[in-house]
């Protein structure tokens, strides 16, 4: 049995010599590189300890090193455990005693902080820098630089990724080697990637959009990469001459459109610019072709899934919309509370089944058992339908519907009429608790730079175009809303900021 995952990287990679990823500082990195210094770290996590099965948890800075660990875990039969480096110590603490790693490999700087936290989780720490420093770093110098890889199957875990926990402890998801290669595979196929292009690489990697989509993307089609420590938009437009194509969440976008550099001229090159993890304002979409020409390409995925959906390479890329289903992915839309199917055009959960979708929850079979209907549909929490042409549109989240006076409310339509008001950058609209309805629906909002919003007027203008229960009770007008690390406004935050507004 070979590794499944490294077998079929391995068997993709171009000539040795060929670059696979160049650094800011110009520094290149080649296939032949790739293959050396994963050995290299593999070999220095076996003489840690590591066997297959075990865990290798890794909280760092982005750097080219830290992504050849990933590479190391999967060829020494590890499961890759990349956790945000924005979490604190007590955050760690509970990672690291759920997923009781082997190793867990800590910034240089945090060492200190975290050993404690380590030993209690029974990992042994090592330490993993920027420019190449640190214990693990220094192990792999001496180390050889071939292994031969450990065998593991497709159904055998290649990772663990913890949810956000935006309603509960976070749940890490349990990912397979077919579940990564399976969606690899097909977004080559569905972008077109080849070993001509150059992918600008500005996402961190702790999260499935820049370890697994950018990257095994690049290492399936035999592409190289621009890697960026993080976005800057100087950095970008620096690099974009020699880039193909992007793949970048919102802000990027709207950071883009917002620098008088961004033209159809600098952009001409271009092949692709794509975004995710979380959803794109159909403005942000029409202003970027508007200006370059290209219309973003949108998809659609989630933690525990990888990518579900894609809008179309060759057909109409449509605004507002993630696409359609990715092949050998099956999309349905059911009635949330009875789990009935619905038809087109009506708003439900979105439910998911195919090779990309995870095994379950680590050491939580409960929780597991709960989210799967007993046909292997997976039960996404997403609210969303397909329409007449087959497009998937996502509405919100389950937990972001909000029911005032007995009428269900999805935010999303509201959203969308509030986005599309002059001087608006963008809002979020949440319910909160109300006396009198259950929940209050209440609108967040951003005024495009330099304007000066109303919020009296906002509400009278709604008033024209929605159904008087769906009206805001109240419009807050605020400077910017709150982001995860991906981009996706935190609701959560937003409902306890404002959870006393109509009780008090």
């Amino acid at each position: 049995m070979t590794n499944h995952l490294f077998s079929q990287i391995r068997t993709r990679m171009p000539e040795a010599g060929k670059a696979f990823a160049t650094l800011a500082d110009g520094r290149i990195r080649t296939f032949g590189d790739v293959l050396a210094d994963s050995a290299r770290l593999a070999n220095a996590l076996v003489t840690l300890g590591v066997r297959p099965g075990d865990r290798v948890a890794v909280q760092v800075d982005k750097s080219i090193e830290a992504l050849m660990v990933y590479l190391a875990a999967i060829r020494a039969g590890a499961i890759f455990l990349p956790l945000n480096n924005a979490y604190t110590p007590a955050e760690i603490e509970y990672f690291l005693g759920d997923a009781k790693p082997r190793v867990f490999v800590c910034a240089p700087q945090q060492a200190e902080a975290l050993a404690a936290v380590a030993k209690a989780a029974g990992a042994a720490l090592e330490t993993l820098g920027t420019k190449g420093d640190g214990s693990l770093a220094d192990k792999a110098r001496i180390a050889g630089a071939t292994f031969e890889d450990v065998a593991r199957g497709p159904d055998d875990l290649g990772a663990i990724l913890y949810t956000s926990g935006t309603t509960g402890r976070s749940k890490g998801a349990m990912l397979s080697h077919e579940n990564l290669a399976s969606n690899a595979r097909v977004l080559v196929e569905t972008w077109r990637f080849t070993a001509k292009d150059v992918l600008l690489h500005a996402l961190p990697i702790f999260h499935t959009h820049g370890l697994f989509v950018a990257t095994n993307v690049v290492l399936f089609s035999g592409a190289s990469m621009i890697f960026l420590s993080k976005f800057d938009a100087d950095e970008v437009f620096r690099q974009l001459p020699k880039a193909t194509t992007m793949m970048g969440v919102p802000t990027f976008y709207v950071r883009l459109l917002d620098d008088a550099r961004l033209t159809r001229d600098t952009t001409a090159h271009m092949r692709l610019f794509i975004s995710g993890s979380a959803p794109l304002l159909a403005e942000t979409h029409r202003d970027f072709e508007a200006r370059t020409g290209q219309a973003i390409l949108e998809r659609y995925g989630m933690t525990e899934t990888n990518m579900n959906t894609s809008n179309p390479y060759d057909a109409d890329r449509r605004a507002g919309t993630v696409g359609f289903p990715l092949a050998g992915t099956e999309i349905r839309i059911t009635q949330p509370e009875t789990g009935a199917l619905l038809g087109a055009d009506e708003i439900g959960m979105i439910e998911v089944r195919g090779p990309n979708v995870f095994k379950g929850y680590w050491q939580n079979p409960e929780k597991t058992k709960a989210e799967f209907r007993d046909d292997g549909f997976f039960i996404t929490g997403d609210l969303g339908k397909v329409d007449g042409r087959g497009y998937v549109h996502i509405v919100g989240r389950g937990k972001d519907l909000i029911i005032t006076g007995g009428y269900n409310v999805y935010p999303k339509e509201i959203e969308g009429e509030i986005d599309g008001m002059p001087g608006v950058n963008e809002s979020a609209v949440i319910g909160v608790p109300h006396k009198d309805f259950g929940e209050g629906v209440t609108a967040v909002v951003v005024p495009s730079k330099g304007a000066t919003l109303d919020a009296q007027a906002i509400m009278k203008a709604l008033e024209a175009r929605l159904a008087k229960f769906k009206l805001p009770k109240r419009v807050i007008v605020v400077d910017e809303l709150p982001r995860n690390t991906m981009g996706k406004v935190q609701k959560n935050i937003l409902r306890e900021t404002y959870k006393d507004i109509y009780t008090r």
